[in-house]
């Protein structure tokens, strides 16, 4: 059963294309996202399926009666309005479907008729169809979920992240069957997320959405769109599907250029050699020149962020936090926390909203004072703070002007010294875009630029609060590329579990009540942890009768297992080699790779021994990684 259909959907903004001829459908049950680069029209698409924007050419055909809901990215409410009065105006449609019911049902018991049960009866199947019958436990159930408890609140009063969790949860209030989500994990702690992911993969509902969280992606969707160069490809699988046939198509057409190329050049010196003067087979041959030329210069160089900026020297004394105590009257955000921090330090910082995360890192920075103890910063130090809030700036102002008020010329990594324009070229912002006022710019394109103007700075010493939110994947991966080789230190708060595993050597886990722990595992090893223990926490004593009699090696029996006998000693042993063996491998065929790009039949083979390994890399790195945290 489809639920909506895209015919040839075209968009553009004078001479700027978004997209051209896009065609699509969604079904019942599909669960879909689509990918691109910041500025390439996500947002746009998603308003457009919604009705609330139109296409420059093409048609949106939606079934008659779906219930769909349409969650922005930066969702505008009214000012001075509660959050109750916001729920009950906004769901009118399933307010009158109850309201009918009960009236329906008053007048069959005062006066039963034909006229009466069938009116009741039509009011039933409204019921029905807007799942309407536990609206009010739902409706609890879900603004809880999104920590939504004060329904007195005034709206306006609300931080950009709680008005973010309100529209999820009133999107989510009305059980559509169809879901339009731009970003529906920005502002979300990890439980949300993970409770989102049940809520999509479990109810029937179709879902369209626009989403960096890379992990989400993974266990939620069934198809990827991607939208490049106004082109339009399908991927019936999740995120890791994509990513392999993303490779192997850029893989082939990459071979193709080479071969293009190749030829073109024996094609021009055939041209320069001919006289003016050709026959008919000549000229078809020169025919024949021009569309390799015309295909040769289709393939587009492909925009990347090049992140290699220059750092400050860092000195031997970086930051030291000594008993530091922090409250706001009875809610302790700090108490006697202690940390030496060391060069290349990088730490990942978790815990739920409102625990008082971002009040450390102004701690850090000299933004906000503590109680008492000591925040000893060394001299050599040099802050790039890039904040939840991102940018204030003038609406009018260029994306040049911003830089330009930093600084007029900038180092690199390597010494090379380039100008304000070409730095912002850099970052993924061509000339045509430089001259363009902010107001223009998405809300991804507004991130980059933030950014930029952190690391023009040289920093030696990052934090990053919430960097994931609003960029686009290609961004992130570049973004977590430069990271993961930053020599300086790092400090993350994120609720990016994909970019937290990637990037944390260790974590801060904020507890509540001051209480901050550091737990040297990986973000997933450390969410496996806390739902076991959350589990656990849940067990009644009670439930579990204690036998009368125990024989005395059972507890000695179950501290044994988690030992590793002589079998997984001789398994751990031979993992290490293995994985050395297969990681060597890895290179010689990433070699092999290059070496023989121009070779079709030669890529292919490699490409897939190199999958075979890499599957079987992971597999034994996961096994040899729970060996060795037994042993």
């Amino acid at each position: 059963m489809q639920y909506i259909y895209a015919e040839n959907l075209s968009v553009h903004y004078g001479e700027r294309t978004l997209f051209k001829d896009l065609t699509f459908g969604l079904n019942r049950g599909d669960k879909v996202a689509l990918v691109a680069n910041n500025g390439s029209g996500k947002s746009t698409l998603l308003r457009i399926l919604a009705g609330k924007d139109q296409a420059n050419e093409g048609s949106v055909f939606r079934r008659e009666s779906i219930r769909m809901g349409y969650l922005e990215q930066a969702p505008a409410f009214p000012a001075g309005v509660t959050i109750r009065e916001l729920i009950s105006g906004s769901h009118t449609e399933v307010t009158k479907v109850i309201e009918a019911y009960h009236k329906a049902l008053e007048a069959q018991s005062e006066d039963y008729s034909p006229q009466t049960q069938k009116a009741l009866e039509l009011a039933t199947h409204a019921m029905d169809e807007c799942e309407a019958w536990d609206y009010d436990r739902r409706m609890q159930q879900i603004l809880s979920r999104f920590e939504i408890t004060d329904l007195e609140q005034k709206v306006d009063t609300l931080s950009g992240g709680q008005q973010k969790r309100l529209a999820l949860a009133m999107t989510l209030l009305d059980s559509p069957q169809l879901l339009l989500l731009d970003e529906p994990t920005n502002h979300l702690d990890v439980d949300m997320i993970e409770w989102l992911e049940d809520y999509l993969g479990q109810n029937n509902v179709t879902v369209f959405m626009v989403t960096h969280d890379r992990y989400f992606l993974d266990r939620v969707c069934n198809h990827i769109i991607e939208l490049e160069d106004e082109r339009i490809y399908h991927h019936k699988g999740n995120y890791t599907y994509f990513l392999e046939k993303r490779d192997e198509r850029e893989t082939i057409q990459g071979v193709e250029k080479t071969k293009a190329g190749k030829l073109l050049k024996k094609e021009l010196e055939w041209i320069r050699r001919q006289p003016k003067a050709r026959g008919t087979k000549s000229k078809s041959r020169v025919d024949a020149y021009h569309d390799l030329a015309d295909k040769h210069a289709d393939g587009k160089v492909k925009q990347e962020l090049n992140l290699e900026v220059k750092m400050t020297r860092i000195g031997g004394k970086i930051l030291e936090l000594k008993k530091v105590y922090k409250s706001y009257g009875d809610r302790v955000i700090m108490k006697g926390f202690d940390y030496t921090f060391k060069k290349g330090d990088h730490i990942g910082i978790v815990g739920r909203n409102g625990v008082g995360k971002s009040t450390f890192l102004n701690i850090i920075t000299g933004s906000e004072t503590a109680d008492s103890g000591k925040v000893n910063v060394g001299e050599t130090i040099v802050f790039g703070y890039y904040s939840q809030q991102g940018l204030a700036l003038k609406e009018d102002k260029r994306v040049i002007e911003v830089l330009q008020d930093i600084a007029e010329v900038i180092t690199m990594a390597d010494g090379k010294k380039v100008s304000a324009s070409q730095f912002l070229e850099y970052f993924m912002f061509p000339p045509h875009i430089q001259y363009n006022p902010v107001s223009k710019l998405s809300g991804g394109e507004r991130r980059r630029l933030y950014l930029l103007t952190v690391l023009i700075r040289n920093p030696n010493f990052l934090i990053l609060d919430e960097p994931t939110n609003d960029l686009d994947i290609l961004t992130l991966t570049r973004l977590e590329e430069f990271l993961q080789n930053y020599p300086g230190c790092l400090l993350i708060v994120s609720h990016d579990r994909y970019f937290m595993d990637k990037l944390a050597d260790h974590l801060f886990v904020f507890k509540g009540n001051g209480e901050i722990k550091d737990y040297y595992h990986s973000y997933s090893s450390y969410r496996e942890l806390a739902r076991t223990e959350e589990k656990e926490a849940r067990k009644d004593p009670g439930t579990t009768p204690a036998p009368v009699t125990q024989d005395a090696s059972q507890p000695v029996e179950q501290k044994e297992k988690k030992k590793l006998g002589y079998k997984e000693r001789r398994e751990l042993m031979q993992l290490e080699k293995d994985i050395a063996t297969l990681e060597t491998e890895k290179g010689q065929l990433e070699s092999d790779l290059q070496t023989h790009a121009s070779d079709m039949e030669k890529v292919m083979s490699l490409t897939a021994r190199y999958d075979v390994v890499n599957k079987e890399l992971d597999e034994k790195s996961d096994r040899w990684l729970t060996l060795s945290e037994l042993a």
